[in-house]
């Protein structure tokens, strides 16, 4: 009880009252279970943080960033509480063990009139979600899970399923999934840690299961209990469809295509493979054959291995090699000698393991060639351990994997001898043929090695690449902005006859403060506002008008209208000169308007009212004089201003003569379809006019502008498209996207694919 207390600390009553109905072997499970988990969680928080972080260097906004950032820090602040409730939760399943009530599900709490609708699409994804991870799990470890549910279902004398299994998939996500509630994120932030809590818990769910197990056995229960009284299951249908819904899954949670986990033992593989053999037609061995022994067997391929310099391996060079050798030993020794059944069905897998990888248009031809010697060493790692058909996390299909993924931006025209991936990959393949006998540790020590390389050459690339992302996003907001700008002013402009002037300072100068308004505050801002407004004054501070209190309105408008533009200009950093010119013309302008409002007071008066000098120039009524002097008489007379009609739209910057017109397409085109669902980081191989192909990255996604721009492996920039542009590009087939999943895994599912195609033929 004392570990118990160190890892949660228990606070429920309703779960510390329950917790001496527990036999203590099965407290010691749960002790021992809870322990090995925390250090798994460590795992989780530490990927969350990576993986939000990377999220939000990548986001395409302001706002999601924003939010990314936030979720990063609620899951900081609300990590131990999240820890505490998925524990209380564990222990509470253990506690339900003697148990037969149910509680009010999770779903029907929340459930309401007002958000139905939002419950039950989040709801139903997070239970795909679910569904999918138990689903991979009960597809790998049924064995060990059914094992252990016996030897709890023996300690409390009644049958326990795996569902109710405390240590089960189902128990554990659901926990999980409950703990999160705490969590203020969005549905696929919640699917990403999910995800991960799937990477860090359930994939290695094995070593607790075959603990667990194991301190049962030692404490007495059902020792004799084998594995084999257990049928092992093979995933069902559902269970299949399970898996590839999780690849669809994790292309929307982290923007890239993921890999598909094939999980299958080899005695699975086995089986399939008999018919395999029973559909080709070969001459089957005498009868009198003697298998070599597999220690026979490596060594032959040792020697292949030291042997084989062959630039273009095909995948059936070893096989051929092989057949060659044993040839030549059974007619000295005037016995066949044959490749055993087991080594054989393993050759015969790797085989058409690297009859996928040497055919897969992801992988670059010249590349092809050097994954394509790996065969050898593979297949000497697959006889001495099986397990890594169905391990994922096996390093040298970890290392193949990470040679796939950084094989997708190679292109052919790259130097081979200049190329620092090239380079690295040949040095891999050239330590595998000289050192590798039979360690596997090599595998371990090269995958390390690329690991940190790759981390080194990514870490360059997403430098160049950010910085091409800032670029275009600033682009696009400057564009963005300038069309605001445009916009604005054709609003008020177009149609109208103005003076030269006003249209002058509004489209060569106040529209400078107005862009830089935009750039700087956003179109919400109160600085965006107010140069809109000020634009609007300069207008009608110089527009006839016939109410008898404009006069009053301009003698308030027009100094704090100077002192705006006067400002606007400063902050802009216009000439002093032109704009002092500007204002000279505008005074103009403005005394014109000051006089036709004045005119407006009282017409039956003499205008003298309003200038009047002193009241000693006042006459009697009734003597005939000359009346005094007006505004208009007393001052030079004025040119009348230069007046434009504005009948053209107004652009701030003239269209570059080598300008391409936009492409247009229909909306129903199909493939528009397929660039909407395109995510940023998604390879792509591009055939050029030359014939030449080009392998690019989508680097980002500017939602303003509607373009999509695109990097090479070094993070340059290399090609910038329209949503248009790429529809076509696709249907004309000059743009295709490459399958980023994990390489190793992509070629295994396709081997499980295609004999279980053949096994429903027969």
């Amino acid at each position: 009880m004392q570990n118990e207390a160190k890892v949660v600390p228990i606070s429920h009553s309703t779960t510390s009252k329950n917790l001496g109905n527990l036999p203590p072997v099965l407290s010691l499970v749960r002790d021992n279970a809870t322990l090995h988990i925390k250090k798994n969680l460590q795992e989780l928080f530490t990927s969350a943080d990576d993986i939000l972080f990377e999220m939000a260097d990548r986001a395409t906004s302001n706002s999601e960033q924003n939010s990314l950032f936030e979720a990063m820090r609620d899951l900081r602040l609300k990590r131990k509480s999240l820890e505490r409730g998925f524990f209380h939760g564990l222990l509470d399943k253990f506690n339900q063990l003697n148990q037969r009530s149910i509680g009010r599900s999770r779903v029907e709490e929340k459930l309401n009139l007002d958000t139905l609708s939002l419950v039950q699409n989040d709801e139903l994804e997070e239970s795909v979600a679910l569904e999918t991870m138990i689903a991979k799990v009960m597809g790998t470890e049924v064995q060990p899970l059914t094992l252990l549910s016996t030897r709890l279902g023996h300690l409390l004398q009644r049958k326990i399923s795996n569902d109710e299994n405390p240590l089960g998939p189902k128990s554990l996500a659901t926990a999980f999934l409950e703990s999160c509630t705490i969590l203020g994120f969005e549905i696929q932030i919640k699917l990403i840690i999910l995800k991960l809590f799937e990477k860090a818990v359930l994939d290695n769910i094995h070593a607790l299961y075959h603990a667990s197990n194991e301190l049962l056995i030692k404490e007495g229960v059902l020792p004799d209990l084998s594995s084999q009284t257990t049928e092992r299951k093979r995933p069902s249908v559902t269970q299949r469809h399970a898996t590839s819904h999780t690849a669809d899954a994790d292309q929307h949670s982290f923007g890239v295509t993921q890999a598909i986990h094939t999980h299958i033992a080899f005695d699975e593989l086995q089986a399939l493979l008999g018919h395999l053999k029973l559909s080709q037609a070969s001459t089957p061995a005498p009868s009198d054959a003697v298998p070599i022994s597999t220690q026979d067997l490596m060594r032959l391929l040792s020697h292949l291995q030291q042997h084989n310099n062959e630039q273009h391996v095909s995948s059936q060079i070893v096989r051929k090699q092989l057949d060659s050798i044993l040839q030549r030993a059974s007619q000295q020794s005037k016995r066949t000698r044959v490749v055993g059944e087991i080594d054989n069905d393993i050759i015969n897998l790797v085989s058409m393991l690297f009859d996928f990888i040497l055919d897969d248009r992801s992988i670059p031809s010249a590349l092809k060639a050097m994954i394509g010697r790996m065969q050898i060493p593979l297949l000497k790692l697959a006889v001495l351990d099986k397990s890594f058909f169905d391990n994922t996390n096996h390093p040298a299909r970890r290392l193949l994997n990470e040679i796939g993924s950084a094989a997708l931006g190679w292109s052919d025209q790259d130097t081979k001898h200049q190329d620092s991936l090239s380079q690295k990959i040949e040095s891999i393949v050239q330590r595998l043929q000289h050192d590798f006998s039979d360690d596997p540790g090599i595998f371990n020590e090269l995958l390390t090695d690329f690991a940190s390389f790759m981390r080194t050459e990514r870490r360059r690339s997403e430098l160049l690449e950010q910085r091409v992302r800032d670029a275009e996003e600033g682009r696009a907001r400057s564009e963005y902005a300038r069309a605001q700008v445009e916009e604005a002013l054709n609003e008020r402009l177009m149609g109208k006859t103005l003076a030269e002037t006003v249209v002058q300072i509004l489209q060569d100068s106040w529209s400078k403060v107005m862009l830089l308004n935009h750039l700087k505050y956003g179109e919400q801002s109160n600085q965006w506002k107010s140069s809109l407004a000020v634009m609007d004054q300069l207008i009608w501070s110089v527009s006839p008008h016939t109410e008898p209190d404009t006069a009053r309105k301009l003698r308030l408008l027009i100094p704090k209208l100077l002192e705006k533009l006067h400002e606007g200009f400063n902050q802009a950093a216009l000439d002093p000169f032109a704009t002092s010119l500007l204002f000279t013309k505008l005074e103009v302008l403005h005394v014109q308007a000051m006089q036709r409002a004045n005119a407006l007071l009282e017409p039956a008066q003499p205008a003298t009212e309003t200038v009047k000098a002193t009241p000693a120039q006042s006459t009697p009524s009734d003597t005939p004089t000359e009346p005094p002097p007006t505004a208009e008489s007393t001052e030079p007379a004025q040119e009348e201003p230069a007046m434009v009609e504005v009948k053209a739209k107004i652009a701030l910057t003239e269209p570059a003569a080598d300008t391409v017109p936009e492409v247009e397409v229909d909306e129903n085109h199909p493939a528009l379809a397929l660039v909407d669902k395109l995510n940023a980081g998604s390879w792509f191989e591009l055939t050029q006019a030359d014939e030449q192909n080009t392998r690019c990255k989508l680097a980002a996604i500017i939602k303003s502008t509607g373009r999509y721009i695109f990097v090479n492996r070094r993070g340059l920039k290399v090609l910038e498209k329209s949503r248009a542009e790429l529809a076509l590009a696709f249907a004309d087939g000059t743009l295709t996207l490459l399958d980023d999943a994990q390489l190793f895994d992509r070629a295994l599912e396709s081997v499980i694919g295609d004999l279980r195609r053949l096994k429903s033929r027969d």
